[in-house]
């Protein structure tokens, strides 16, 4: 007996595939702040510090010095990314074992916690807030767009009716 694949398989292979690459990605970035945890330490401090930027007396009260709080936000952060490539696995693996409605939900709270971290922390609060944009040494506003962007990409994939009535 042959059966006829629905005409919406590769609308869900292609979720199952950015939340794949996307929770790849992050575990990667996580892993790494882990076992290598000094390299981006230095980036969250001087970001913070806000000590590679024009120093404009009207900005700088915005700066954090307190090594603790720097930190403190360094590893907030890494536990962020670690949560969120648990979540992304688990949605990449639902995808996998055709758990449709579960892989859209749960692929859905992962990407959107990548959006937060790298829109809302890195581009707005980073970029903006500690004016990391004008930085030449520590800026990774173009790294964390790529990350916004391809994250915001997955979620309307994920989020896109596969023709079935009982879709979210």
């Amino acid at each position: 007996m042959t059966t006829t694949p629905t005409r919406h398989t590769g609308l869900r292979l292609a979720a199952g595939v950015l939340t794949g690459i996307l929770a790849l990605y992050i575990a990667l970035v996580a892993l790494g702040n882990i076992t290598d945890f000094g390299t981006n330490q230095q980036f969250v401090r001087h970001v913070l510090a806000m000590d590679t930027t024009f120093k404009d007396e009207d900005l700088m009260w915005r700066a954090v010095t307190s090594t603790a709080l720097q930190d403190t936000a360094y590893v907030l952060i890494i536990v962020w990314e670690t949560v969120a490539a648990l979540v992304l696995v688990l949605g990449t693996w639902l995808w996998a074992r055709r758990d449709h409605d579960r892989a859209r939900r749960i692929s859905t709270y992962g990407l959107l916690m990548l959006l937060l971290l790298f829109g809302a922390g890195f581009i707005a609060i980073g970029g903006e807030w500690f004016a990391m944009w004008q930085s030449k040494t520590w800026n990774g506003l173009d790294a964390a767009t790529r990350i916004f962007l391809l994250a915001g990409v997955a979620l309307v994939v994920n989020q896109l009716p596969d023709g079935r009535r009982d879709a979210i």
